[in-house]
């Protein structure tokens, strides 16, 4: 067991656990010779689980799933359970660099558009000179995944990481990993989206101050327009309408419950 309690958002159960608790996990883990697998819920990626059967349990597979998205944050306080903070893939990557470093912990990066695993690799020893990266790679993968597609990974990568960075997006990165975890069971693997093209340099990331109030979307939304103004107006906006009466419905059922006991 993780020892995280847990906060329920429309279904999905989210570690209540802050980015340096989730990272002592990870390392506590590997040091026990144990791997596991990370899901960094958004709001998209709480709607696709909602929505639909196949992702809800794909997601639930994970061993953790934490929030990647002030909208669940801010959902978890209305209801009642604060999350403590938001845990962004982009940012806990370069926690678990920086920490894989002072451990001697490899890394393998997966994913990403063309070049933009290795351009990762190059950007995260410039910071972390004596990180063990011990290899990149950015195949085009069918979506699922086929089992040809992921042997060919697993031939081009003659020893199991410790750590196993996965940035094709959701549900791809997912489908992906569920198919590893049984070859590498002591590895961890962590989904981590668009991670790799913002460390290349390939995307620009938003600045600190958008992505700690919850606006980080909208500057996504303007670099990528044609693939992202529908999910984030017409499908995800919407949703979360949705999730912050549930989390309101949660909370008031919690005050009657109380009113009732006493």
């Amino acid at each position: 067991m993780d020892g995280f309690s847990r906060v329920e958002l429309l279904g999905m159960s989210l570690a209540v656990c802050d980015s340096s608790q989730l990272l002592d996990h990870v390392f506590t883990e590997l040091d026990s010779g144990r791997g596991g697998w990370i899901v960094t819920a958004n709001l998209d990626i709480l709607r696709r689980a909602v929505l639909d059967a196949e992702a809800r349990e794909l997601y639930s597979a994970a061993d953790l799933r934490v929030a990647d998205g002030m909208p669940l944050v801010w959902a978890s306080q209305l209801s009642g359970r604060s999350l403590p903070e938001r845990i962004a893939g982009s940012t806990f990557t370069s926690d678990v660099a920086a920490r894989a470093e002072l451990r001697d912990r490899s890394l393998y990066l997966l994913g990403g558009a063309e070049g933009a695993a290795e351009g990762a690799r190059v950007a995260l020893l410039r910071k972390h000179p004596r990180l063990r990266i011990v290899g990149t790679s950015s195949p085009w993968l069918s979506s699922p995944a086929t089992d040809e597609e992921v042997a060919a990974i697993l031939e081009a990568v003659p020893v199991a990481p410790d750590i196993l960075l996965v940035g094709f997006g959701s549900p791809k990165q997912e489908h992906v990993i569920r198919k590893l975890r049984a070859r590498w069971p002591r590895t961890w693997m962590i989904g981590v989206g668009i991670t790799f093209g913002f460390l290349a340099g390939q995307v620009e990331r938003a600045p600190l101050w958008m992505q700690r109030s919850g606006v980080e979307w909208v500057h996504r939304m303007v670099q990528e327009p044609d693939r992202l103004v529908r999910r984030y107006l017409i499908d995800d906006l919407p949703f979360a309408g949705l999730l912050f009466a549930d989390a309101l419905r949660t909370r008031a059922l919690g005050v009657v419950r109380k009113r009732g006991l006493r």
